[in-house]
């Protein structure tokens, strides 16, 4: 039974960017033909975190948590190196990168098709999206590269903390903005939902679960009872985001491809950066591909709530941060499947 569970969940992520697709389109159409289903959801919202999105992430990252051992983690040179390639990359590359081929893009090579007050807007945007690695996405692309569990919790509790004291100088830094506002309920928040409240419980379960029935019949038998939750909700994630901004999208559709131009050089330039550091270094497989992909994800509902508080909910800064969580999904998988394919260039993992 526990094969055939298998042979499911490689069909069903065979064809996900299919199911993307199509899970996009659904939520399009939600929000534009039936928008009283977003304006409902929208009411359980609390410090800008949309309640029902939090529910459906956290289903995502809880079969994930349940696969931590951080007795995985032993080994502090395989851990550091990540954790080094990780910094770096998402702090004092990162930032800088997208600001620059944003600049250019909106600037030089767009001049004639995007004003330079909405170009300005455009930007802001953009910097928010990339002063902001990722929080929670990251750990199902980790979980279909086979990235190390552990490892992907650690870096994205440091990652958080960084966050912390590093977006907003980062962010005023970039756009000459001394007064910009971050929402650190917002913040918070995320961190808990997103980090600490599927690690205890994931916590909590294993060492209950392996204590009552041992750790075979836990990694052969008990994990697999929940190998389709994290794409499934992923799936749900987007038809919900994407209802929301149906509208909008619909509305853009030259601006919108225009504005994802940037956003997906700059995914790539990321990914590669951080994964061919990781190569150069001897890592892993299952560090090289987590550390790459959080710093080619972003933390879209930091970035969403900021430009909406700070710009305004019809402000080309809101735009750009929603058709970053547009393009962010296909062009990640993208590079998930790079990474699976590079698999077999990297040193098998000891732990």
């Amino acid at each position: 039974m526990v094969e055939n569970e298998k042979v499911e969940m490689a069909f069903f992520e065979r064809y996900l960017s299919l199911w993307v697709a199509l899970c996009i389109i659904a939520g399009i159409f939600i929000g534009k033909f039936a928008p009283e289903i977003p304006n409902l959801l929208s009411r359980f919202e609390y410090a800008n975190v949309s309640i029902p999105i939090a529910i459906l992430i956290w289903l995502m990252i809880y079969p994930m948590m349940l696969k931590v051992d951080f007795s995985s983690i032993k080994h502090h040179e395989k851990a550091t190196k990540g954790l080094v390639i990780t910094l770096v990359t998402n702090w004092l590359i990162k930032p800088f990168t997208m600001y620059a081929i944003a600049s250019f893009f909106f600037f030089v090579i767009f001049k004639s098709f995007i004003p330079e007050s909405l170009a300005k807007e455009y930007l802001a945007g953009a910097v928010l999206l990339g002063a902001a690695p990722c929080t929670a996405m990251v750990f199902v692309w980790s979980h279909l590269t086979k990235g190390n569990p552990a490892y992907t919790v650690l870096q994205v509790a440091i990652n958080d903390l960084v966050i912390l004291v590093a977006f907003t100088p980062i962010v005023a830094l970039l756009l000459g903005i001394s007064d910009i506002k971050v929402p650190y309920n917002t913040l918070i928040l995320s961190v808990i939902l997103f980090v600490v409240f599927p690690l205890s419980a994931g916590f909590i379960t294993r060492k209950y679960v392996i204590s009552k029935r041992g750790e075979d019949y836990f990694n052969s038998v008990f994990i697999g009872k929940f190998s389709n939750i994290t794409i499934a909700g992923l799936l749900l994630t987007l038809i919900i985001i994407f209802s929301y901004q149906g509208t909008i999208i619909l509305s853009n559709p030259l601006h919108i491809f225009l504005i994802a131009i940037p956003l997906i050089i700059q995914t790539f330039i990321i990914f590669f950066f951080a994964y061919g550091w990781a190569f150069i270094w001897k890592s892993s497989h299952d560090i090289a591909a987590p550390a790459g992909l959080i710093g080619a994800s972003n933390f879209f509902e930091l970035a969403v709530a900021v430009a909406i508080s700070v710009f305004g909910l019809n402000s080309g800064a809101a735009l750009v941060t929603v058709v970053g969580v547009l393009v962010e999904v296909p062009v990640m998988l993208t590079l998930v499947e790079i990474a699976n394919k590079t698999r077999n260039r990297f040193p098998v993992s000891k732990v």
